[in-house]
């Protein structure tokens, strides 16, 4: 069976995802920082029949990415690589006057420096694979100058970049940053309090994660709604 290491998994994207790919016989390793939703996550998951090993810890944290690596390791390999986590920065969002650089500094930590990290250390396990992938989970502030997200897109566009190169310099793997658009999500509302009208849920966004790995496009930069709209 296939693997798969997803981060952020306890809820939102990371679980929809997990599910899906659990439907399918994927085995997975779930990570988040919080024990509990995680545990519950993972009852869910491996309802479906497949190994399911939960992690907690954070993903900034090296030691912790190398247990999430060996335990895939220990499931018969990497496959698939799902960098989710994701750190705002500031919760909410605020203007760049008011960003803590400590909360810059983190939000570069999880959502750039982590995803090198893990990336560094499933790369043999990725190479082996017979179809190996990596999906970093982008946002439209990378690409777009919108006020209060400066820092996390900034973190995002770095992010982008990173997965560019990774691509050109590891053609044997599929390389995607996916940009899965506003959803109905915990971090979407600790960054926008008193966002207006009702987002997708983040599992009617999953078949366009799905369509990537069943089609394997050229690497490079999606957005996960159009995937969808392609589709139909």
């Amino acid at each position: 069976m296939p693997v798969a290491i997803i981060t952020g998994a306890s809820k939102g994207l990371g679980l929809a995802l997990a599910e899906a790919l659990a439907t399918r016989g994927w085995d997975l390793v779930l990570d988040a920082r919080s024990p509990v939703p995680l545990a519950e996550a993972a009852g869910l998951v491996s309802a479906h029949g497949t190994r399911v090993t939960a992690l907690p810890g954070d993903v900034a944290d090296a030691a912790h990415r190398a247990e999430l690596v060996a335990a895939a390791w220990r499931l018969g390999g990497v496959d698939l690589l799902v960098h989710n986590a994701s750190a705002l920065g500031a919760e909410p969002l605020v203007r760049l006057e008011e960003l803590p650089l400590d909360g810059l500094r983190r939000a570069l930590e999880v959502n750039l420096v982590a995803a090198l990290g893990l990336v560094q250390e499933a790369l043999p396990l990725l190479r082996a694979a017979r179809a190996g992938a990596v999906i970093a989970l982008s946002s439209d502030a990378a690409v777009e100058a919108y006020a209060t997200w400066g820092g996390y897109g900034a973190s995002k566009a770095a992010l982008d970049q990173l997965t560019a190169v990774l691509a050109v310099e590891e053609p044997g793997l599929r390389v995607w940053a996916v940009d899965p658009g506003d959803m109905d999500t915990d971090l979407y509302a600790a960054a926008v309090p008193d966002a207006a009208g009702p987002l997708p849920k983040p599992a009617g966004v999953v078949p366009g994660f799905l369509r990537l790995l069943d089609e394997r496009p050229p690497s490079g930069r999606y957005g996960a709604p159009a995937l969808l709209e392609e589709r139909r």
